[in-house]
Formats: structure tokens, C-alpha cells, sequence
């Protein structure tokens, strides 16, 4: 475990959902992410998708909160028992329980009683428990919504002052010496301080340089002010915070603030207003329900429930951390067609997303699997640079294990906590993996997947291929200084080939296919270090519904798939993760002038240009930034090989490769 991760800033848990998330609502329609800024290629690594055995039942309510001291793991909720993996019978405890994270054995020397729910853990620099919560007394005595407790026994902190004087206090983070404290309070430790503060994590005294306030509920049925999600990065200089307001320190923010707290802390000018409008019901006054910071701080993910509405309703997103002004815009948004998100976590390149969702890539899903949607039963890893799934699909179901007075299948997922070895999920019902696990489970590292970056070819010298007929293509040498001399080569396994794209050591490749929905299919093949393609195989059922063959020229390139039609003058991309081949369900267009993409057959990146192909038969370049107010600029573009009678070069089949 790296030092990083023993550092990074853990979240709480979660306290209340309107009655109105427990039903299913409808679809969003799609608002194009941004086309100006494209997340760099990282590394991922991905927890195991079969869930531990040895990690005990819950009887009842939900698991809300983990926090992990040494070998001791602490989970925190509301619940009225408990039993080991593999136990018959229940033992009674309420709402916090201790047990050894390498055999899941109980803790019973550890025995806090606590006469509420606990809403969220964190762990004080000096290794102590903090707990906040909805109770009122701790071990007897009165001690409201807020405690330090013996890891060892339970007992109470007498000396640590941290006091929420109202309300629940359903977010705990400790960073350094700070600890952050997020809920619906209005008075900490006897000052005023509504929704949110900081204290000192050591000794629970509060820090009186930090005032900023959220007030205001926003106007809508069953509205009570609260901040519900907090995140602090990991350089402690921003702090995003999520829920019930509209004002923070007399500025205008709705549902959604960022602070800066390098010197005197201060809101930030930082403003959205994709968390303005309502959602399909009432029932939902604010649905910004999750927020976590990437690993390296400079981007954040927020998740949101709600229903069907002009905004980012049950949906993620993720926003950068550097980005200012009064009318920010996501990076992307995944939308799940209609149905809660209402955990989340980010951990090793990886956005975990949980909730009472049944598909991802679904925003032309209305309560319904549309075009793209991606089957993912209430828990799902989405890829940090485009939000589409990964090849990751636990599921929230029991399977057939589900035990008399089981509950398959509940509206919430509490909490998503990735701590030093896997991945914790707390929820509110009795299935995990297609096996029992009551109210809890845990995605061990062992047995994960690690993700190389894979991307287009990055050489500045290679190949080009060209489509030459059935099994055949033709090989042109080219570098920075133009094309070489074609030559004909035998590949048997490509036929009827359209567009065609290599990513990592993979080709893509299109191709008429009658039995598919859409007529098409994208297959995939892996291309041996010699050059020979393998045996295609159908990149993903998810895809069947994209016309692949309807592309008259595509390339991939940092998370995006771009392509061209003959009936369309523009230039699109569709985000598409190499890990799962699944295609992005939404179709943006890149600004671009002086290039009439209906005359492009066959197009590829190489080294910072695009390459491609033309109706007269001729080979241009062309500078292309997808970062730019315009992508691609027309005029500049440069014939680099007329047509010849060893290289016309209209065919759709074109793509590039080192070898």
C-alpha cells in the first residue's frame, strides 16, 4: 500500500433518502460534455469483482460508513445485528460494530452504544475513532451527533471536545490536522457554523479561521437544508461540498460549492448551473446526492438522483478541479436512463458508482435500456476519462443465495469506501455478486485487474494500411517525410472490411453484418507484432445497436472514438473504453472548417495530424487539436500522395501501424 493511499482523505457515509428515491423514475436527455478539454491517458487498476466471504451479515436497516484502524475494520449504520460469515444465529448490536479484516471475525472487545445511527467514520491523527451521526446519547451519557471513541474498546473520548450541538452530522473527513464536518447542524462546539465546518482532528476544538456557511434549501417539497456529499482533495487546498442549499457566504450556489482553504478559506469562483433545475419529481428537492476527488486532485466526480429534468439528474459527472468561472461545464456525463446513483467513490484511476440503477451508458433509456445502455445492476467502474463502463459487473444481486426474510434488492447504496486492501460497500439490502451478503460486502485488490493505457499508435513512422479487397491490403510505408512504395499484403482474416482503427495492439474494425440490429458490427482483432490480424471477434453485445458500417473513416484517440459519415459535413466522436469495447451512447461534434467530411474515405492519427482519404482518390493531412476552439482548420491541409494506380487511396479502410 502506498503512502499516498494511507494518506488520501476518506468520505462518510450517508443519512437520509426521500421516500421518492425507493422508486424508479425516468430518462434524462443527454447534454454533450464539453469538447474542450480531453483527460490524459492513465493507468487504472480495478478491485476484484467477487466480493470477500468472510465479512459478516447485517440484520436489517443498512451500512452506512467504514473506516479501517490497522487490522480492524469499523462499519457504522443502522442495523439491529450481526452474525459472522458462515454463522446461524444473531447476536444483537446496533449501529457499530468492529471486526478483523483478514478472517472477518468480531471484534467483541469493542462494544460502543450508541441510541442512533451512525452516518460516517473517520480516523483522528492520533488514531482514535470519530463518529458522527443522528444519535443522542454515547454509552449512556448525552453526547449529540458527534464522538470520539476507544478503538480498542468503544469507550468514550472524554478529553475531545468535537460537539455538533443540533444536527446529524452525516460527513466526517480527516486531512492533515483538520477535520472537515459536513450535515444539517447550524452550531458546533457552541459557535455558529451552518452545514459545515472544521475542527482540529486531535483534540475536537473548533477552527474558528473557517467560516463558510450553506443556507437556503432549495423550494421544493420536503426541503431541509443539509450538505450531503463533502470531498476534500488530496493537497487539502479545495474542498467540494454537495446538497440541500442555493447560498454559501451570501454567493449564489445551488446544490453544489467549491472552496479554497489555502490561507483564510473562502468560496471559490467556481459556479454550475447543471444543478439548478428540477429534476421529474418534487419529491426529489435536491438531488446532488456524492462527491470524491481523482487520487491526483484535479478532478472531482459528482453523482445525482432525481428523475428525468434539464440537468444533471441521475447521472455522474465529473468536473475539473482548475476550472473557474459562473458557468462551468462537465468534462462528461453518464447517465443511467432514469434511476439513482447514490454512492460513489474514486480510487486507482477507477470511478466506482453504486446505487438503485440497473444500466450505465444510457441516456437514450427512458426508465428503459436504450441505445447504448450497458447492463450494471446497482454497482458499476466507469472509465475516469469518459465515464463509460468498464469491463467490471459485480452486480447487487443475491443470485439464488438469498436466505428466508431476505431482501434482494433495495433502493440505496450507502456507501462506497476504498480502504487500504479492496473496496467497501455498505446498502440497505442482502445480495452482492449473485451471493448473500447482508448489508455489506468487500471487493478485495487480490484477484483485480490492473489497466495499461491503451491508445492510438504513437509513432511518428510506421504504416499506412489500405483496403486492397477482400484478405488483402496495401502496405504504404510513411513518416514525416511523406508515403514510401506500396506493397500488396495477404491478410485472410479481414474481409468485407469498412472503417478500420488500431488501439494498443488491437485492430477495430467494421463490417456488414445482416444478423445484427443495425445491420453492422465492429469487430475486433488482435494484430500479431509481425502485422498479422487475428481472428475478429464482436467487440461487446452492448454494440449492436451502433451502424459501425455506416462510418466512412474513424480513428481513436484518448478515450474517443472519431468518425466520419457520407451524409453528415462534420467530424464526430463518440467516447468508447477499450476495456469492454464499449461505444458511448451519445454522438458530439468537434468545431471544424474548410473540410467537407462527406468526401472523407478512410481517415487515421498520426503523430498529431489527420490522415485521410478522399472521393478524388488523393491522401491529405491536416493538423488536428481537439482541445481547439477549431479542432480541425481545412485550409491547411496538404495533399501528401495523389492517386496511383498502387494506391488509390478512397477506400474507407484505412488505419495506421508501427509494424
Amino acid at each position: 500500500m502506498s503512502l499516498k493511499r494511507r494518506l488520501r482523505p476518506r468520505r462518510a457515509a450517508r443519512f437520509l433518502v426521500p421516500a421518492a428515491v425507493m422508486s424508479l423514475t425516468v430518462a434524462l436527455t443527454a447534454v454533450p460534455a464539453s469538447a474542450v478539454y480531453v483527460p490524459p491517458n492513465d493507468p487504472a487498476t480495478l478491485v476484484s469483482a467477487n466480493p470477500a466471504d468472510n465479512t459478516p451479515h447485517l440484520q436489517n436497516g443498512s451500512m452506512r460508513a467504514f473506516a479501517q484502524i490497522g487490522n480492524t475494520v469499523y462499519a457504522g449504520g443502522s442495523f439491529a445485528g450481526v452474525k459472522p460469515a458462515g454463522a446461524t444465529t444473531w447476536t444483537p448490536v446496533e449501529n457499530l460494530i468492529a471486526y478483523d479484516a483478514g478472517t472477518g471475525a468480531l471484534k467483541t472487545g469493542f462494544a460502543p452504544v450508541l441510541d442512533g445511527a451512525v452516518q460516517t467514520l473517520a480516523v483522528s491523527p492520533d488514531g482514535k475513532l470519530i463518529v458522527g451521526g443522528s444519535f443522542g446519547t454515547v454509552n449512556g451519557v448525552a453526547r449529540k451527533n458527534l464522538v470520539e471513541l476507544d478503538p480498542a474498546t468503544g469507550a468514550t473520548v472524554a478529553g475531545w471536545v468535537g460537539r455538533a450541538d443540533g444536527g446529524v452530522v452525516r460527513r466526517a473527513i480527516v486531512h492533515g490536522n483538520y477535520l472537515y464536518i459536513a450535515g444539517a447542524f447550524h452550531w458546533v462546539n457552541g459557535t455558529e457554523h451552518s452545514l459545515l465546518a472544521r475542527l482540529n482532528a486531535t483534540t475536537g476544538a473548533i477552527d474558528a479561521g473557517f467560516q463558510i456557511d450553506a443556507s437556503g434549501p432549495r423550494p421544493y417539497a420536503n426541503s431541509t437544508e443539509l450538505v450531503w456529499g463533502l470531498a476534500v482533495a488530496p493537497d487539502g487546498g479545495t474542498v467540494v461540498a454537495v446538497g440541500n442549499f442555493t447560498d454559501v457566504n451570501g454567493n449564489a450556489r445551488n446544490q453544489v460549492v467549491m472552496i479554497e482553504t489555502s490561507g483564510t478559506p473562502t468560496v471559490a469562483d467556481w459556479n454550475t448551473d447543471r444543478y439548478v433545475a428540477a429534476c421529474y419529481s418534487g419529491s426529489f428537492p435536491f438531488y446532488a446526492r456524492d462527491v470524491d476527488f481523482g487520487d491526483d486532485g484535479k478532478y472531482f466526480v459528482i453523482i445525482g438522483d432525481g428523475g428525468r429534468g434539464d440537468a444533471y439528474c441521475d447521472a455522474t459527472a465529473r468536473w475539473e478541479t482548475a476550472d473557474r468561472g459562473s458557468n462551468v461545464q462537465a468534462t462528461w456525463v453518464n447517465f443511467t436512463g432514469t434511476d439513482s446513483v447514490t454512492s460513489l467513490e474514486v480510487a486507482d484511476g477507477v470511478v466506482y458508482v453504486g446505487g438503485h440503477f440497473r444500466w450505465q451508458n444510457n441516456a437514450n433509456g427512458n426508465d428503459a435500456q436504450g441505445a447504448g445502455g450497458v447492463s450494471r445492476y446497482g454497482i458499476a467502474a466507469l472509465d475516469q476519462q469518459n465515464g463509460v463502463p468498464l469491463n467490471w459487473n459485480p452486480t447487487r444481486s443475491p443470485g439464488s443465495q438469498l436466505p428466508a426474510g431476505g431482501t434482494e434488492w433495495g433502493p440505496i447504496m450507502w456507501e462506497l469506501w476504498k480502504g487500504p486492501d479492496g473496496l467497501f460497500a455498505g446498502f440497505d439490502a442482502d445480495g452482492l455478486g449473485n451471493e448473500y451478503h447482508g448489508r455489506m460486502g468487500y471487493f478485495p485488490e487480490s484477484g483485480g485487474r490492473n489497466l495499461p493505457v491503451q491508445d492510438a499508435p504513437q509513432a511518428a513512422s510506421g504504416y499506412l494500411y489500405l483496403g486492397a479487397g477482400n484478405g488483402q491490403l496495401t502496405k504504404v510505408p510513411y513518416g514525416p517525410t511523406g508515403v514510401g512504395t506500396p506493397a500488396t499484403v495477404s491478410q485472410p482474416q479481414l474481409t468485407s472490411a469498412r472503417s478500420a482503427f488500431m488501439v494498443s495492439n488491437k485492430l477495430y474494425w467494421a463490417k456488414i453484418d445482416s444478423s445484427a440490429p443495425s445491420g453492422s458490427v465492429l469487430n475486433i482483432s488482435i494484430v500479431s507484432g509481425a502485422g498479422a490480424i487475428g481472428a475478429p471477434w464482436v467487440g461487446s453485445g452492448y454494440n449492436s445497436w451502433f451502424t459501425a458500417a455506416s462510418m466512412t473513416g474513424a480513428f481513436y484517440l484518448q478515450g474517443r472514438m472519431y468518425y466520419t459519415t457520407s451524409t453528415s459535413n462534420s467530424l464526430f466522436y463518440r467516447y468508447l473504453t477499450p476495456d469492454g469495447y464499449v461505444i458511448g451512447c451519445t454522438a458530439f461534434t468537434l468545431p471544424t472548417s474548410g473540410i467537407d467530411w462527406r468526401t472523407v474515405r478512410g481517415m487515421t492519427w498520426v503523430a498529431g495530424k489527420v490522415v485521410y482519404g478522399s472521393t478524388d482518390g488523393s491522401l491529405r493531412t491536416v493538423a488536428f487539436d481537439p482541445a481547439a476552439t477549431t479542432a480541425v482548420t481545412g485550409s491547411t491541409a496538404t495533399v501528401v500522395a495523389a492517386p496511383n494506380a498502387a494506391a488509390t487511396w478512397s477506400n474507407q479502410t484505412l488505419f495506421f501501424a508501427t509494424s
